[in-house]
């Protein structure tokens, strides 16, 4: 897993003024959850943050608060947004202890093209985070798994996916990603007319139609 490191300031103020101050001078206030020194209300960087939040890989912090004399190892545990604009408003990081199991949600990335979906099926993804378990110097920076083999009907399951040093907390006989039937689509494309809201799971990609 890679390693950053960011900078933050401690947080005195608490006010929801305070708080939207700081937002319109482009920073972001957040929670910082230590073993051995407690919780330290912070503040960092929007700009800083934004790489950190918006990817698909995870990463081990090592941040540096102000006035502490040594950086701390700890990962991004949680973030609130702003509904209208998507901005992070709010962040809790969570600091590492060596020995010590966490419970981590880590991002799926799909990888190759499905034979399935060039003979004209579809891509579902219904799982895009794994709920594990795992020691610091496991985790992963995410969770790779290849569709290039899969075919019209073919699934890839919680059970499937086996990583070293790391326990998966999902039902073992979850769907993460499948290859479903074209007329499977025209069923959930009904559903969405009659009902009028989207159907799960997510339809990710499509291949060519069958020939008649």
């Amino acid at each position: 897993m890679a390693e950053v490191t960011l900078k933050a300031e401690k947080r005195a103020e608490f006010k929801k003024s305070i708080s939207k101050q700081m937002r319109k001078a482009g920073k972001v206030p957040g929670i910082f959850y230590g073993h051995q020194v407690g919780n330290i209300p912070i503040v960092i960087n929007e700009l800083a943050l934004r790489p950190i939040i918006f990817t698909s890989e995870s990463h081990i912090i090592n941040l540096e608060i102000q006035g502490e004399a040594t950086p701390f190892s700890c990962i991004l545990k949680d973030v609130q947004f702003e509904p209208l604009n998507n901005r992070p408003i709010h962040f809790d990081m969570l600091a590492l202890r060596e020995g010590e199991k966490l419970n981590l949600d880590i991002n799926v990335v799909l990888k190759g093209s499905a034979v399935g979906v060039k003979d004209g099926g579809i891509l579902q993804q219904s799982l895009h985070k794994l709920e594990i378990e795992c020691l610091p110097q496991h985790i992963p920076s995410h969770i790779e798994v290849d569709i290039t083999n899969l075919l019209i009907g073919d699934s890839i399951k919680v059970s499937d996916i086996s990583l070293e040093g790391v326990t998966i907390l999902n039902d073992e006989n979850a769907s993460i990603v499948a290859v479903i039937p074209p007329e499977q689509e025209e069923k959930v494309e009904e559903v969405v007319s009659e009902e009028g809201a989207p159907a799960e799971p997510e339809v990710i990609s499509k291949g060519k139609k069958e020939e008649e």
